[in-house]
């Protein structure tokens, strides 16, 4: 199985924008439920670009069990990341212009897509994930972030993303010179709140 190419826009006109943000759905989520946090966001200005994972589910099993079984759809779904990213590079905007929103499934697949391509970026946004495996492959991460803005939240506990894999996540961002911040909430469920993306406003956007 692979996914297609579908990204569903909003926000400015790609041509016309000097900013892109690339929005990440979760598993049994869609593009439109992603595009809906805009409204939450500082990203007025911003061309929004959510691709559309098949069947809303961009990998099969837990990010955290063996990466062969979650093949070939992680690899499809990082290669339509990409294509997302080239879309918006190849209208004009530069990567330290390109920011990131990922929400659980869609996390995970945000910060292995920036721990995979490491530079500068405008900044990302990740709620409640880590980098994909069942144990880390640090040699699948190089380049620096130049102190690329990430912010990090999550809760503990998370039935779905364990706080250790969270705070690896973290540490190898660092190491790549990015600048994260980690918020730790206790019992907070498989949610997003309020606090998280006011700080997401102020730390990245």
């Amino acid at each position: 199985m692979s996914h297609s190419i579908n990204i569903k826009t909003a926000g400015k006109n790609l041509e016309q924008a000097e900013k892109a943000i690339v929005m990440i759905h979760g598993r049994g989520g869609s593009a439109e439920d992603i595009l809906g946090m805009s409204s939450y966001l500082h990203v007025d200005n911003f061309a929004l670009l959510a691709p559309q994972a098949e069947n809303h589910t961009w990998y099969p099993y837990s990010f955290i069990a063996p990466v062969h079984e979650n093949e070939p759809w992680l690899s499809s779904a990082i290669d339509l990341i990409d294509h997302t990213v080239k879309l918006a590079l190849d209208n004009g905007i530069l990567a330290e212009n390109i920011y990131f929103f990922g929400f659980s499934q869609g996390a995970c697949l945000t910060l292995e897509y920036l721990a995979r391509h490491g530079q500068r970026y405008g900044g990302a946004i990740a709620i409640i994930g880590g980098v994909i495996g069942e144990e880390i492959n640090r040699d699948n991460y190089t380049g620096d972030f130049a102190q690329t803005p990430i912010f990090i939240g999550t809760s503990n506990p998370d039935f779905h993303v364990p706080l250790e894999r969270v705070e690896a996540t973290v540490s190898i961002l660092a190491q790549m010179n990015a600048n994260v911040k980690l918020m730790v909430y206790q019992n907070a469920g498989h949610s997003i709140n309020r606090e998280e993306i006011d700080l997401a406003n102020e730390f990245v956007l």
